[in-house]
């Protein structure tokens, strides 16, 4: 009896069961919706920010945080622009690079493909080509060797396997005595690589600097250099000091501006779902507010008595509002703890579901990723908890206020 008597009333008004079953059992549905919902909304959000980082790394792990190059499309001394690049305290690696379209060849298949010429010494410190490689590996590729390294969607698409040989052509003639012909030059395949993004994977081969210059007749000796930061979020700004200090008369390029579209449209597309899923909890709001308005009409003759005791229509109104308030924080908890507990478990149970059902939910040629990843965030979870949790005792506002207006003398006359 130490609490307030609007608090001690309402949490007995929560416990008791009544006469009336049917009230408590909306209560307990109000109390899981408001649960389910929030679940939802975390479980949701969570996949939301995992898709993000794990698109975002994979990205990142075959492109650089920011390139390079001459606004003629080929950068004659790549060494001293790597030195000022790495003389740069957030840059972390620099390495150079050539690329370009060609078109790979294996018996009758044929595939498009983006060529890429790449130092493999250097290459580990501005990418995680290294650590994707299924077969082989980067210290395969030596100058003159004319070794290339492929997807593996690619490598299946032309039918090839590590030591297999493939023609790779170019957008480029050489006149001959039996006429013109295309540039071409048959690859050893020495390596396969697998990121999981079947854009990558189907379109991208890599092969040493030098040959891919040879390949293309490229006189300077790189297209730019890509770099490598220590904080991938200053990829605009630190790349643009470091052309400053190369003295301009370069072109830069970084992650956010590559991709911003894409990265703008998760941010949209996570700001609409908040919003839409914030309805659910909505709607489970308003039956907090359906079942208070049933309890104060059940409760009348209580409310009558309590009037005639002394207690103030002010106490009345706080004892629903406890009650209300007692439904919504319940619902929040188990919701958020319930909502924790499948996004930290939802790759496991998702693999599971695949493997038993025999079916794939992400097909990695339709969607940028084959595999549903999950970060839950602190910050969402304590939003959407506040959320829902005021939402809950907005709610209670106008049953309780209902039953701060009950006269007793009407109440009390027919009893």
């Amino acid at each position: 009896m130490n609490l307030p008597l609007e608090v001690f009333v309402g949490q007995r008004y929560v416990r008791s069961r009544g006469r009336n079953r049917f009230l408590s059992f909306i209560s307990i549905i109000s109390m899981l919706g408001v649960a389910v919902g929030v679940a939802v909304l975390i479980v949701v959000l969570s996949v939301v920010n995992g898709f993000e980082t794990e698109l975002r790394e994979r990205i990142l792990s075959m492109t650089s945080h920011a390139t390079i190059s001459a606004y003629t499309n080929l950068l004659d001394d790549w060494r001293g622009v790597r030195d000022v690049a790495l003389a740069h305290p957030e840059v972390t690696g620099a390495a150079p690079y050539v690329e370009g379209e060609a078109m790979l060849l294996h018996d009758s298949a044929m595939s498009g493909a983006l060529l890429t010429g790449i130092e493999p010494v250097m290459e580990p410190t501005v990418s995680r080509l290294h650590e994707v490689m299924t077969e082989g590996s980067l210290d395969q590729l030596g100058a003159g060797g004319y070794r290339i390294i492929l997807g593996a969607s690619l490598a299946d698409a032309l039918g090839v396997s590590v030591g297999d040989k493939v023609v790779v052509v170019i957008a480029q003639v050489r006149v001959t005595p039996a006429g013109v012909i295309p540039r071409r030059r048959r690859f050893e395949v020495s390596g396969l690589f697998e990121v999981g993004m079947h854009e990558y994977d189907r379109n991208l081969a890599y092969a040493h600097r030098t040959d891919v210059q040879t390949l293309f007749r490229i006189n300077s000796e790189a297209t730019g250099v890509r770099l490598k930061l220590s904080d991938l979020f200053l990829a605009p700004v630190v790349v643009r000091e470091v052309a400053r200090n190369i003295g301009g008369g370069v072109f830069v390029n970084d992650w956010t501006r590559k991709h911003t579209n894409f990265f703008r449209s998760i941010q949209l597309t996570k700001s609409i779902l908040f919003v839409i899923l914030l309805l659910v909890i909505g709607v489970a709001a308003f039956n907090i507010v359906s079942t208070l308005v049933m309890v104060v009409k059940e409760k009348e003759g209580d409310i009558a008595i309590l009037r005639t005791l002394g207690v103030t229509p002010g106490s009345v109104m706080g004892i629903f509002m406890v009650q209300g308030t007692i439904i919504g924080f319940l619902g929040t908890m188990i919701g958020v703890a319930l909502g924790v507990l499948l996004a930290l478990n939802t790759e496991s149970l998702i693999q599971g579901l695949e493997a038993l059902l025999n079916i794939k939910f992400l097909a990695p040629d339709v969607y940028f990723i084959s595999d549903l990843p999950s970060e839950l965030k602190v910050d969402d979870v304590v939003l959407i908890g506040i959320t829902a949790f005021v939402l809950s005792f907005v709610s209670t506002l106008y049953p309780a206020r209902r039953a701060a207006k009950t006269q007793p003398a009407e109440v009390l006359r027919y009893e």
